[in-house]
């Protein structure tokens, strides 16, 4: 298994930006994936970014397309999440997952999240 954590949430005002990173334990990642998830009160978790660890293949959620850019950096253990633009919709808990065998996210390893909030 895969120990994640996030960090780099915090305020913000709308239109600004934030960059989000989520470390991995170990000194190499062995998963398949990594992605960033974000759930706000009362609503349900949605997908937001991923990318493929074997060739960088991105993906990101029509909601965000644009505006955020996933990223990786081996040296460092850790995947990134680029957020510009910002707006109050955005507002949210941002959880890094890794799909470590290729089975998908919902069986993956989850960190315990970072608070973002977008002030419009």
């Amino acid at each position: 298994q895969v120990q994640l954590v996030e960090s780099g949430g915090g305020l913000v005002q709308a239109g600004g930006s934030l960059r989000l990173s989520c470390a991995a334990s170990g000194r190499t990642f062995s998963s398949y994936a990594m992605g960033w998830f974000r759930q706000a009160p009362g609503k349900e978790r949605e997908f937001v970014a991923a990318i493929r660890w074997s060739d960088s293949n991105t993906h990101y959620a029509d909601s965000v397309k644009g505006r955020f850019t996933i990223s990786r950096d081996n040296a460092k253990n850790t995947v990134n999440l680029q957020m510009n633009s910002l707006k109050a919709e955005d507002t949210a808990v941002y959880y890094c997952v890794a799909d470590v065998y290729g089975l998908g996210f919902p069986k993956g390893s989850w960190g315990q999240g970072t608070q973002v909030t977008v002030s419009s």
